[in-house]
């Protein structure tokens, strides 16, 4: 079965190469925009702030895009794009910050460093099976709202909304399928209905 893997949580790595620093951010897709531009403010010097990133459009299908921000054409956000073909990697993104050291390093040495500074970062993050989200919403009574607030809370990568009226909590829940599918098992038991 081919699994591809998501991190839920932002994490760091750095490589240096002939004296040049390469800072790599590998960061949830909702994060990313974000990160990009606080990257930008954070290293006005940097020489380069290549990316690329790898997700799920609304039909399901992935869709890749990278940039090389001024590096020569394919020689920077390509090698990071393949790196994450290679481990897999779905709905996130990787910022390499590059900071030059003085000693050019070619094309082919800036593919390595780039794609180096991309297999560090990874190599530091934990990665989960990825798994299609879903949502299931249902009501409960005041007296049954925090049982529930117990039971939804032992499981992990879970989106909650409430809303509340003079009867008791609406809940709107996302998470992956799976679990889902766990907690519209919990709630047919306790004859709750859900939608």
């Amino acid at each position: 079965m081919y699994f591809m893997y998501r991190i839920d949580q932002t994490h760091f790595s750095q490589i240096e190469m002939k004296h040049s620093k390469f800072m790599a951010f590998l960061v949830p897709i909702g994060d990313f925009d974000r990160l990009h531009e606080r990257l930008k403010g954070e290293h006005p010097k940097a020489s380069h702030i290549v990316w690329a990133k790898r997700y799920l459009n609304v039909h399901e299908q992935v869709v890749e895009d990278s940039s090389d921000d001024g590096e020569p054409k394919g020689c920077a956000g390509k090698p990071v794009l393949r790196v994450m073909q290679g481990a897999d990697l779905i709905e996130c993104g990787i910022l390499v910050v590059r900071y030059f050291g003085g000693i050019k390093l070619g094309t082919g040495g800036m593919v390595r460093a780039y794609g180096e500074a991309a297999k560090a970062v990874i190599e530091s993050a934990e990665c989960f099976p990825y798994e299609k989200e879903a949502t299931v919403t249902f009501f409960t009574p005041y007296a049954d709202v925090s049982r529930w607030e117990y039971l939804i809370g032992q499981n992990e990568g879970i989106e909650i909304e409430k809303e509340f009226d003079e009867k008791g909590c609406h809940w709107k829940i996302t998470a992956p399928m799976t679990t889902i599918e766990r907690l519209k098992e919990l709630l047919s038991k306790r004859r709750i209905e859900f939608r």
